[in-house]
């Protein structure tokens, strides 16, 4: 099975490479994407980023869902659930699960955050940016390494709203994977929804999984501190 990996926010697609292994060994077929207009800040301005929004994110994973003749698993952390949700609305018959890493599925007309602006690019804000929760995982040698996947993003893709229009997206079974609430805080949201989780209460087949135990720091990129169990973790949900 061809699974596609969508980074969050400013993240490459070499933010999968510690999580790409043990895919392989459960089997699968990891395709980690890096979105359009994400680079290095230190890379010369590129005007066409002015053009780039979250519609230019989704067409690029459903780009990749239409090359492939079988039906692919997509995971998406954080604001990546956005986009994979959206590609799931655009191919509902062949996308076969959906895995939210640390993120949910958006409701329509969701947007993923307000983050500050540099031009035409959203620059990483820096680790002292996040709540304490996001970040209590990450030692500084994790931040360090983590610094050579991240780059600056489109400025309008963080407040783009996603258009979704087929309910058959739905239906497709999902797995969120938890770093930083538990299962049941989750739970809780679903049965009584806000406006902004009317996403999360409407999908149907919906399991949640924590990757840490009680006690355990929580963080918002499992995928730098603990990359073994996000893999096992995203292999379980697949069923390998």
């Amino acid at each position: 099975m061809d699974v596609l990996l969508i980074p969050g926010l400013w993240l490459t697609a070499s933010s999968w490479d510690e999580v790409v292994p043990g895919l392989r060994t459960a089997g699968l077929e990891p395709v980690a994407l890096t979105m359009p207009g994400v680079r290095r800040g230190d890379t010369p301005p590129d005007p066409a980023m002015a053009e780039i929004g979250i519609g230019e994110w989704v067409d690029a994973v459903v780009a990749e869902i239409d090359r492939r003749e079988e039906p692919v698993a997509l995971v998406g952390h954080s604001g990546g659930g956005n986009v994979v949700y959206g590609a799931a609305d655009r191919r509902p018959a062949k996308v076969s699960h959906l895995v939210f890493l640390d993120t949910f599925p958006p409701a329509h007309r969701g947007a993923i955050s307000e983050f500050p602006v540099d031009g035409d690019t959203v620059p990483f804000p820096g680790w002292d940016f996040f709540d304490d929760d996001d970040v209590a995982d990450l030692d500084a040698e994790t931040r360090e390494r983590a610094m050579a996947h991240i780059g600056v993003v489109p400025r309008r893709v963080p407040t783009d709203p996603i258009s979704l229009t087929d309910d058959r997206r739905r239906e497709i079974p999902a797995t969120i994977l938890t770093n930083t609430v538990f299962p049941e805080q989750i739970e809780q949201i679903r049965r009584e929804p806000p406006e902004w989780a009317s996403g999360l209460a409407s999908h149907g087949p919906l399991r949640t999984v924590s990757l840490r135990a009680d006690g355990e720091a929580s963080g918002h990129w499992p995928q730098f501190s603990k990359p073994d169990v996000v893999a096992r973790a995203i292999a379980d949900a697949l069923g390998r």
